[in-house]
């Protein structure tokens, strides 16, 4: 009896001391996009008409031990054998080593970008226009662009042929060889912020020439720049969340907005949570942590779950008491699910089923 005692002692303490390479997942909070957080509203719109909203749409979060955390072998088998947390390996949330400060800036850019694509799918859904402009997202050090050209520079052409989308620059430069000239066609970011700032499409333009470089990869010419799309908005749209980071509210933001933006309620006053990415076609995508969000949302009293279609298998394989999942692929299956919601038809809601 005393040495079985003292082995399971020595097994407690070891199962304390010995770290193991484990994190873990865990509910996190919900938040109302048609209400407020810390005292001011998620969503800020000035310049348009809103319209009073009702119920809720909650975008749904997940909590996550930091880079640094150590778990020990005790942490890692409760967690194992509690429901709503989850335990994965650590490299599933921080691959390569990444710190706790090169993931949370990662994560901040997401969101930044999620906001900008829900902004852009709920007005396509409204069939609201707004300009998309083609811009210097980012320059290369000790390339040929530094220097000339700078990050939100608005890309209007490029050896005179007009640029529609960011592949069109890549597609006009490749076209000279290493060492020649190439001339771009821009409005300088001081003035293009200018425009959006007043919500005008900017017009002042100017030249500039480069000399190319050869890419590393191969006898194609660079310039040394990453193209990437802007937009602007005949009005103001602001997202107030804050300790918030990665991609998967866009799906709610974007109906969010939708919701301030139209006459009729959304929800019809139901609790409606839900998750997902969306990128500027409404295209909704798959999230990590289905399942804790999932419990996050029935805790907080959600009683619909909007739920990407990718994520819908797994999502119904543990869904909590009381709450109904709603298959979604894109913002205008969520509108139109909202809508049979709205008039009660929930017979017709498209499900999850377990694969």
């Amino acid at each position: 009896m005393l040495a079985s005692t003292l082995v399971l002692i020595c097994l407690l303490i070891a199962g304390v001391l010995i770290p193991v390479p484990y994190s873990e997942m865990s509910p996190g909070p919900t938040v109302n996009t048609l209400g407020e957080a810390r005292g001011e509203p998620v969503l800020q719109i000035s310049g348009r008409k809103t319209y009073p909203t009702d119920g809720h749409l909650n975008m749904t979060t997940v909590r996550v031990t930091s880079a640094d955390y150590k778990m020990n072998a005790v942490e890692a088998v409760y967690g194992w054998l509690t429901h709503d947390n989850v335990v994965v390996p650590h490299d599933t949330l921080y691959p390569d080593g990444k710190t706790e400060e090169e993931s949370s800036q990662e994560n901040a850019e997401e969101f930044s970008q999620s906001q900008e694509s829900a902004k852009v799918a709920a007005l396509d859904e409204l069939g609201i226009p707004f300009t998309t402009s083609v811009v210097v997202a980012s320059v290369v050090k000790d390339s040929p662009a530094e220097g000339t050209l700078h990050a939100g520079d608005v890309i209007k052409a490029v050896d005179g042929v007009e640029v529609m989308r960011p592949a069109d620059v890549a597609a006009q430069v490749t076209k000279r060889k290493p060492g020649q000239k190439v001339e771009f066609t821009i409005v300088p970011a001081k003035e293009a912020a200018a425009a959006e700032k007043a919500h005008e499409e900017a017009t002042v333009t100017r030249k500039v020439s480069l000399t190319t470089a050869k890419s590393e990869e191969g006898d194609r010419a660079i310039v040394g720049i990453q193209a990437g799309t802007d937009h602007v908005f005949p009005f103001t749209i602001d997202i107030k969340l804050a300790d918030v980071g990665g991609p998967s509210a866009g799906l709610m933001f974007a109906l969010g907005i939708v919701d301030k933006l139209t006459p009729e309620s959304l929800t019809g006053g139901k609790f409606v949570a839900g998750t997902g990415t969306i990128d500027d076609d409404g295209k909704v995508g798959p999230i990590g942590g289905i399942q804790m969000k999932l419990v996050g949302a029935r805790n907080a009293g959600a009683e619909y779950f909007l739920t990407p279609a990718a994520n819908c298998a797994t999502a119904a394989g543990d869904t909590p008491e009381g709450l109904t999942l709603i298959k979604v692929d894109t913002i205008d299956d969520a509108t139109k699910s909202l809508e049979k919601l709205r008039k009660g038809d929930t017979a017709g809601l498209p499900s999850c089923a377990k694969s």
